[in-house]
């Protein structure tokens, strides 16, 4: 990926070995990381500065990694990855609920790490290639979609959404009335192969639904998901 800058990353991981690991590892690939212990720290630092993606860990003191996710979706919709050494499901869950855009569980080899990160800031910088009046942009009653701006209104109002949730929506509303399996979402917008977990799928649709409204997505039991026309 191109930037102006050195991609900034802040890193908030608790144990002391696996967090100098991370961010020697992600430092060699040429990301600028930022490190805090805690969940609190990890805050302070995100408030005080200016990041292109956020890694955290499950499992932080003082304040855990998806207490301090919701208090970043509060104001900002920078790319989150998180981190579970379990791979409880409830970990993953409530993470995804949460607003984060993906998940890997720990322990973690580097290239791994590096491959989620780079699909997220993928995402982050993605723009669909233009198309014959595309500046007319997408329209579904109330929701309107432009493709090129990459920005969404409903009702005229706009609508947050984090890369991830814009790629999604954008996947559905180019192919209305279409069912897309869960398998082909998650590679055309995770970049998974066909092992990738749908819980990210499933709740990512969710949150999308909340933003937009949820008669917009239907799900079609046992296939996928389809946007209605």
């Amino acid at each position: 990926m191109s930037s102006p800058h050195p991609v900034r990353v802040l890193l908030v991981e608790d144990d002391e070995l696996m967090r100098h690991s991370f961010a020697v590892a992600l430092e060699r690939y040429g990301y600028r990381v930022t490190a805090a212990a805690d969940g609190l720290t990890g805050l302070e630092r995100f408030r005080d500065g200016t990041y292109d993606l956020l890694v955290l860990d499950v499992m932080l003191p003082g304040l855990d990694g998806i207490g301090l996710c919701r208090r970043v979706r509060e104001t900002s919709l920078v790319p989150v990855l998180m981190m579970s050494a379990r791979g409880d499901g409830l970990d993953v869950v409530a993470g995804l609920e949460a607003g984060a855009d993906d998940y890997v569980v720990k322990p973690v080899d580097t290239y791994v790490l590096v491959a989620r990160i780079r699909s997220l800031l993928r995402r982050a910088t993605w723009s669909p290639a233009p198309e014959p009046a595309a500046d007319e942009g997408l329209a579904f009653g109330d929701l309107r979609i432009d493709p090129v701006g990459l920005e969404v209104t409903l009702a005229g109002a706009p609508v947050a959404l984090t890369p991830t949730e814009l790629k999604l929506l954008l996947e559905f509303t180019t192919h209305p009335g279409v069912v897309l399996e869960r398998h082909t979402l998650l590679r055309n917008v995770w970049e998974y192969g066909w092992d990738g977990d749908s819980r990210v799928v499933d709740l990512c649709v969710q949150r999308l639904r909340r933003k937009i409204g949820r008669d917009r997505i239907e799900t079609v039991r046992g296939f996928g998901y389809k946007f209605r026309r």
